[in-house]
Parts: C-alpha cells; structure tokens; sequence
C-alpha cells in the first residue's frame, strides 16, 4: 500500500468532477438531470475520510498476498537466487533512499586533552570514540570497542535512537548491563562498532533564525528528505553500509555481523537486506507485522514499502544468510503522529513464520528467541548473543571477566554529538534542494526538449505549436512515471459515477449543487458544484476545479470570510462561467 493514497483519491475526485460537468444542458431545479437526489445527512468530510480509511485497509490487507507479484525467486543456487531478488533489492534501496554513492571510508579517532580519543580501557578491549565518512558532508559518530588481541569477528552494534553508545557499552547510566549487548559482544572478543542514532528529541529542529518545531529529531530529517528520495532509515543504513567498508579494509575474510534493538532493530533489519556482505542479523524489539505502519511514528513512513516488503519479505533479501530475531518488547513511544506500541509474541511469531512460505525449506538458517512461555527477553540477551556469537563462526566463545568501566572523559556532551549528526543531515538534504533543478532538469527537460538547454528556445515552446505538440508526446513518460512512482496508482477500476446531487446555493448569477460521486466500494467524491445561470441548453465552457486547503471543507471557496479563499468560487463562476470546488 502506497503512503500517497490520498493524493491518488484526489486526483480521483478532480477527474470525477471533471467528467460530470460535461453535461449536455442543465436545468437549476433542486437537483441536476441525470442525477439521483442527494438525501446524505450529518457531516460528509468526515463519512468520507471514514469511507477511505477502510480502503486504505482493505488495500493494506491485500498487500500480503499481492507483494509476490514483484518476486521471482530462483533457488537453484546461492547465485542465482541473489540474482534473481536483485532487482528487489535495488528497489528496496530505492524507497528508503540509499542511492548516494559513498565515500572511501577511514575510520578516525578522535579527541582533545579533555576528551582524548582513548575512553577506556580495560583488560580486555579498548573503546574510542571514532567517525567516519559516509557522503559529502555526513559522518557516522560513535564508539569503537576494540580487543586487545586479533578480532574474532566484526559487529555493528546498534542501540534505540533514544540510547547513547555510552549507554550500551556500560559507560552511562540507562541500560542494564545484561543489555548492554555492544560491551558483552566485546567481552567475547569481537570488534563492535556503534554508531550514534538520531533521536527522538526535538532540540534540534529547526533554525534559531526561522523558530524551531516541536518535531522529533527523526521527523525532522524525515519531512525534509522525503521529497529528495532520501530518508532518514536509509541515511543511517549508509553509516552502517560505511562501518562495513571499513571492516572489509581491515580484514576482507572476517564475519560481519549486525544487532539493533528497537529503531536499531529496525536498522539491522534493513541493511542486511541492503548489504550482502552482512553475515548474520540479530533483530531485537522490531521484527513483525507491518499491517499497521500507518499508526507507527510518521519518521517510519516509507513510500510503496507495504507493496513489496514486509518483515518476512525483508528476511528473504537476506537469505540465505543468517537471521536471528529476538523477541523483546520494542520501546513504547506516544505521540500524535504515532506511536510505538508492545508487540504480542504472536504477531512476531506469524511474521517470522511467514519466511517459511516464501523459500525453499532449509534455504536460510533462522531463529526465533524469546524468554520461558513466550516471554520478552531483554535486548541482547544472553541466548540471542551465544547463538549470534556461533554463526559469526566463534565456536566456543568464552566471555571475558566483567570488564565494565566508567566514563574516564571529563565533559563529553552527547548532545553536542546529536546537533552534528542532525546538522549533517540537514545540510546534506538542503544541498540537495538547491541543486535540486539542475537534476529535473537533465533528467527530463533536456531529454524531453534538449532544445531548452538554449534559453531562447523556451519561447518557441510558448508559441510553436509543433514545439509544444513534441514536448507533450516527449512527456508521456514522466507523467506515467509521475502517475505510478510519485503520487500512487490503484489497480482497481473505478465504480460508475452514480452522481447524487442537491442545490444548496441559489444566487442571482449561479446555482450551486453539492455532488457526490462513487469512487470505490467504500470511497465517494464529495464537493460543490457552481454554475452560472446564463449558460444555455448545449453550450461548452470552461470548468476550473479548485482544491480547498487542508482541514478545509468545499463550502469555504463559496461562502464566509477566510482571508485565504477569498470566496473565490463567487468570482470565478460569473468571469470564467462555470466552475466547480472539490
């Protein structure tokens, strides 16, 4: 199901309304000729918005068995069953915005002599704070915990946005320390790596010059890089994607493994889908059904996601790798646009059971873990670590002594950290907005009409009707493109239009009607319908269709004083002679 479903319904209502006005004569009685009587009663915005969102839910609950359209899985091989989710996987990339090139990545460490670089260190590991590049202008931040003798394997480990890689590698208050899976990981002499996440904290958001907003971090980056192609999931699966990099300089053979807990989950998740050099996946307090993403926080809003993948199908893009799901409960967050909520193992346990209809038996090895009578364990418990730890190839692990250490740095501001890891987004989307036309245009200006590359040209499209009558068949594509990839089209036909009408406005140069056309079983077009009285039997005009703005209702483009509308509807029916307001 596509997030846009509502800028589809639009362009439905606008078509509908369109189509009805092409009426061959009118007569002003209390409702239209060739229309039934609109008898509706109560408030229709809100019977309509009822009406979509059992459509949205019905289409949502199609999605499972719909998604398979889009694979065709090959398990004659390991190779050719990578082959053929490729181009899944490309798409998968596509939607959560990982399509910037990354750059040559070497890992830094960093300090002054009030933070020097070396945190701690123990009789076992050492941990640094450590960046490194991922694009132009974006770096990952974090810390590195590192074993004093050669690597068993290499991991990164990450944390809920609202939890600091101190807190997960015991070095602040916050976190058990039978959760503290990045400091146990160490302990097992594996090198972990754990990068800072965005958080769900709002003291960033936004520019002292212009005011700040009460949006999480997350939504902030989100809301900006949703309409660049990026997104703030597939930013922060580049920083992973960039640690990986990094681990393969250090050693190309070594195991390489992802855990997350709750938006790190998320994030672990995700790229061992996207990266197949990820060995093993650990996923806590995340794996499950996504029928109800809608109701998740908005940062989590991917576009076409449901379509194609969900958990189960996220799982076979790793195949055959190894999956591990450990059923904690994810964090419980409030808020109005949206919240996160505790997962019943049931719903984890038809989600992970759903893997097994879409591969082959014994194609991938899988878990599922969870505490006695299927209860949640705590983030990276030991079960889920002990059984990582063997499919990253350490047979035997032994944990170390409890090397558990205090911050040694003296005024480490893990805020600080947070405003340039969100700053760094924010530049990075921005600079993709200035140069955002420049892109449209080589991608489909300059390919459409190449002639407008020559300034001067633009003026024969305003008036060459052979120049104009090029671009537009030259387009054709773009609006498919446009109609499919951008706004979201339904593969549903529409039902007949079934116009229900009744006068509502009767004034001395127009009559106004309000319309209702079917759309979909559960989904009607809902709007005024203003025409002037001097029209006569079969005569053609022309129609404006105007759009109230958000929270508004048909009826404001007519009547009252909005200082926005303007009652704009009353002017144009007499100048433009017909018009019509949805």
């Amino acid at each position: 199901m596509r997030p846009s479903t509502l800028h589809h319904l639009r362009g439905c209502r606008a078509l509908f309304i369109l189509s009805f006005l092409c009426l061959p004569r009118l007569a002003f009685g209390q409702f239209l000729p060739g229309t039934q009587p609109l008898d509706w009663q109560g408030d229709l915005s809100e019977r309509m918005m009822e009406g979509a969102h059992r459509f949205v839910e019905r289409k949502i609950g199609e999605s499972i068995e719909k998604r398979q359209r889009h694979w065709k899985r090959d398990f004659t091989s390991r190779p050719t069953y990578e082959a053929s989710v490729e181009p899944n996987r490309q798409r998968f990339k596509k939607i959560i915005g990982v399509v910037d090139s990354r750059l040559t990545v070497q890992l830094e460490r960093f300090g002054d002599d009030e933070n020097p670089a070396l945190v701690v260190e123990t009789e076992n590991y050492r941990i640094f704070q450590v960046r490194w590049p991922v694009l132009e202008g974006v770096t990952g931040e974090g810390l590195l915990l590192e074993p004093k003798t050669s690597p068993a394997a290499y991991v990164v480990a990450l944390p809920d946005a609202d939890r600091t890689p101190e807190q997960l590698t015991g070095l602040a208050p916050g976190i058990a320390p039978e959760a503290q899976f990045a400091r146990q990981l160490a302990e097992r002499g594996i090198g972990v790596l754990v990068p800072g996440l965005i958080d769900r904290s709002s003291r960033w958001s936004g520019h002292p010059d212009f005011g700040q907003t009460d949006q999480t971090h997350r939504e902030w980056i989100y809301r900006q890089a949703f309409v660049m192609g990026r997104h703030i999931i597939g930013y922060e699966v580049q920083k992973v994607s960039a640690a990986v990099d990094w681990f393969k300089t250090r050693s190309a053979g070594a195991k390489v493994g992802v855990v997350g807990y709750g938006e790190g989950g998320l994030l672990a998740l995700f790229a061992a889908a996207v990266d197949t050099r990820i060995d093993v996946a650990l996923v806590s307090g995340y794996f499950g059904s996504r029928q109800e993403v809608w109701s998740e926080p908005i940062y989590r809003n991917v576009w076409g996601l449901l379509e194609e993948f969900g958990d189960a199908e996220l799982a076979t893009l790793i195949a055959p790798r190894d999956l591990l799901v450990e059923y904690s409960q994810q964090p419980l967050v409030a808020g109005s646009k949206g919240e996160l909520k505790a997962q019943p193992f049931e719903s984890v346990s038809q989600e992970f059971q759903r893997i097994d209809k879409l591969l082959r038996p014994g194609f991938q090895r899988k878990e599922l873990l969870s505490g006695v009578d299927r209860q949640a364990l705590s983030a990276g418990a030991a079960p889920a670590l002990d059984r990582f730890t063997q499919w990253l190839g350490i047979k035997g692990a032994k944990v170390l002594a409890d090397s558990q250490s205090r911050e040694s740095r003296g005024s480490l501001d893990s805020g600080d950290r947070q405003r340039r890891q969100v700053k760094e987004l924010e530049g990075h989307v921005q600079r993709l907005v200035r140069n955002s036309e420049h892109v449209r245009d080589r991608w489909f200006a300059f390919k459409v009409a190449p002639e407008l590359a020559d300034r001067t040209w633009s003026w024969q499209l305003r008036h060459n009707t052979l120049a104009q009558a090029s671009f537009v068949q030259g387009a054709r594509e773009y609006r498919d493109y446009f109609w499919n990839e951008v706004m979201g089209r339904f593969d549903e036909p529409l039902l007949p239009e079934n116009a229900r009408t009744r006068k509502i406005y009767d004034t001395a140069k127009f009559v106004g009607y309000e319309v209702v056309l079917d759309v979909w079983k559960e989904l009607f077009a809902w709007g005024v319908l203003l025409v002037p009285k001097d029209i006569q039997p079969g005569e053609h005009r022309p129609v404006v269709v105007c759009q109230h703005g958000r929270r508004g209702l048909p009826q404001q483009v007519v009547e009252g004083d909005d200082g926005y509308y303007r009652k704009m509807n009353i002017t144009l029916a007499p100048a433009l002679r017909s018009s019509a307001c949805k």
